[in-house]
């Protein structure tokens, strides 16, 4: 009369779980690649950082190239919605300046084109995405340097969004990777008397 209640069975409950599981491992394993480098992913090292079996990580992720896609497109989408904020700002180009001068994003995709050295499959995605990425920049920057009356043999937006893009981050990776600062300060003061000129001082 009073025995073993039989556990019952909710797919809500165990899906809720392994997505759990799931986003632990990504967070481990973007911990471990922020903190030590690529190297240190191996699926001990993320089963022991997220605390769990080792196991899990080839259960969810089948290896570690697809883990490492995995948290590297995580970050693309979370990356291109802030970007497609950021093109919406009333200063779009001090706004964009300000988006690739971030250091945290810098950081995140040096590892991942270090790691892309290695990784064909990893050098791959990485190309892909910032294809997708330099054309929503390049559709954005048509429509933002022509309401400037900047005409496009004066400034092609490609250009815009190249120069824009890797003159930002070349002194973030020159600054974090090896302590070169000089010009730095010369060059920030250059790019923002250029964007003062369209868009006036940064506010907010």
């Amino acid at each position: 009369m009073f025995g073993r209640v039989p556990k019952v069975y909710h797919p809500g409950v165990a899906r809720a779980r392994a997505t759990d599981t799931r986003d632990g491992l990504l967070d481990a394993a973007e911990r471990l690649l922020m903190r030590e480098g690529y190297p240190a992913v191996t699926s001990r090292r993320v089963g022991a950082e997220a605390e769990v079996n080792p196991a899990l990580v080839h259960y969810h992720f089948g290896s570690m190239d697809d883990l490492l896609l995995a948290v590297y497109r995580r970050r693309v989408v979370e990356g291109t919605e802030h970007l497609r904020r950021v093109l919406e700002d009333p200063q779009p180009l001090w706004a964009l300046w300000e988006y690739n001068c971030d250091p945290r994003g810098t950081a995140f995709t040096m590892e991942f084109v270090a790691l892309g050295n290695h990784r064909p499959v990893i050098r791959a995605e990485i190309a892909a995405s910032a294809t997708r990425v330099r054309a929503l920049q390049v559709d954005a920057l048509d429509h933002i340097l022509t309401r400037y009356g900047i005409a496009r043999r004066e400034c092609p937006p490609l250009v815009a969004s190249v120069l824009l893009s890797s003159v930002s981050r070349y002194l973030v990776l020159e600054q974090q990777a090896l302590g070169i600062t000089d010009g730095h300060d010369q060059t920030v003061r250059f790019v923002e008397g250029f964007l003062r000129q369209y868009e006036g001082r940064r506010r907010g």
